[in-house]
């Protein structure tokens, strides 16, 4: 059954990925301003706010939902709450904004994502995000979440074969694409040959994942306003409903889990598209949770674009390059465009919103009606996946 969530995202704001001299605060305000001006409203019109921000220790300020009310006085007394799911806060904070419109206590929402991350130091980040992990959380393992994944990678290859061609491909795709998105932390135009090959320029950091097969630690913002009912986007580029959203939660021990199945996320992409009434022929482009570039192509067989182990022929084919059939992370991806942890979720439903919204710039596809955004906590523990459609 097709249900309508009648809810809209009508603002936004994006800050530039990578290595930044602003504040935390400063972020929060700038993105906060800048999605209700987006959105053509008033402070005094936000009903709550959702605050997403991983930390786990990588910032000393870890209660940071009241800051979006620093950006303008009327948010004094709106209703703030922070949200922490891992790299799946921001989508997590997505959702719960959207419960709030359905449940009709709130008809705005504004919901904020953000990290700082490179303050602290390798080691520091290493362990604030492998405190995701059910194995490794509190140990000092060197190989941080890479090594996680890079064990789905050496299971990838021992079931259907080497796949370190493949994923310097899916990293060279992804490359090419920040190449033309302003907020991208790494606009670098690494080709296949390069990515492919171990180098003191690209390293392997858990064999068999190179430095390029790596998103890289970032700070940044993102922010969006979501309204209740029909509430068109103030540009002339018209409205982004919500057409369908699907969450599910995996067990946490690696024991309990098949490696390359990520069956939860497998479960919020068939909620979402069922919800949304849509199929896979019927999406423009998909937005995925490309922490690793194993993840990203185990994703292509996850969400049905291709068989198991058969996950390199739509490179092959061409069918998710900018100019293919499904376009994947056309943003670049958190591979190349970043991945501050609290922000990650909320920046994928901006710069799909801006697709949508022929507001793209360099980056725009020629068409784009309908997207998939999933969003992934952990090693395919918290899923969420949102379906977008233009108008």
């Amino acid at each position: 059954m097709v249900m309508s969530l009648n809810a809209h995202i009508t603002g936004w704001a994006h800050t530039r990925f990578g290595k930044l001299s602003a504040t935390l605060e400063e972020l929060v305000v700038e993105v906060t301003r800048g999605a209700l001006a987006s959105a053509e409203l008033e402070a005094s019109e936000i009903d709550a706010i959702y605050y997403a921000q991983y930390n786990a220790g990588m910032h000393p300020l870890t209660f940071g939902s009241a800051l979006p009310l620093q950006a303008d006085d009327p948010l004094w007394g709106v209703p703030a709450t922070r949200v922490e799911n891992a790299c799946a806060s921001g989508a997590t904070a997505v959702h719960q904004g959207l419960l709030a419109l359905r449940s009709g206590v709130a008809r705005h929402v504004l919901v904020v994502g953000v990290e700082k991350m490179t303050e602290t130091d390798a080691a520091g980040v290493r362990k604030a995000l492998i405190g995701a992990d059910y194995e490794k959380a509190g140990t000092d393992y060197p190989l941080g979440f890479a090594g996680r994944f890079a064990l789905v990678a050496q299971e990838y290859s021992r079931r259907f074969g080497d796949c370190g061609d493949t994923l310097a491909r899916i990293a060279a795709k992804s490359h090419r694409n920040a190449l033309d998105n302003p907020y991208a932390h790494l606009r670098k135009d690494f080709d296949e040959e390069f990515c492919r090959t171990v180098s003191d320029a690209n390293p392997l950091v858990a064999d068999p994942l190179r430095r390029t097969d790596c998103s890289p630690v970032s700070d940044g913002a993102a922010a969006l306003v979501l309204s209740a009912g029909s509430a068109p986007h103030a540009t002339a580029g018209g409205a982004v409903s919500v057409a369908g959203v699907g969450h599910a939660t995996d067990y946490f021990p690696a024991a309990k889990r098949d490696p390359l199945a990520f069956a939860a996320s497998a479960t919020a992409w068939q909620r979402a598209m069922d919800m949304a009434g849509v199929g896979v022929a019927d999406l423009s482009f998909v937005e995925v949770h490309d922490c690793f570039t194993i993840a990203e192509l185990v994703l292509y067989e996850t969400f049905g674009l291709a068989p198991a182990g058969k996950g390199s022929t739509l490179l092959d084919d061409g069918t998710v390059y900018r100019d293919g059939r499904l376009p994947v992370n056309p943003s670049g991806g958190l591979k190349s465009k970043g991945h501050p942890v609290g922000a990650t979720g909320v920046s994928q439903l901006v710069l799909a919103a801006m697709q949508l919204t022929g507001s793209a710039g360099a980056m725009q596809l020629p068409e784009a009606s309908v997207a998939a955004v999933h969003n992934m906590g952990g090693l395919g523990i918290a899923n969420f996946v949102t379906v977008l459609r233009a108008g």
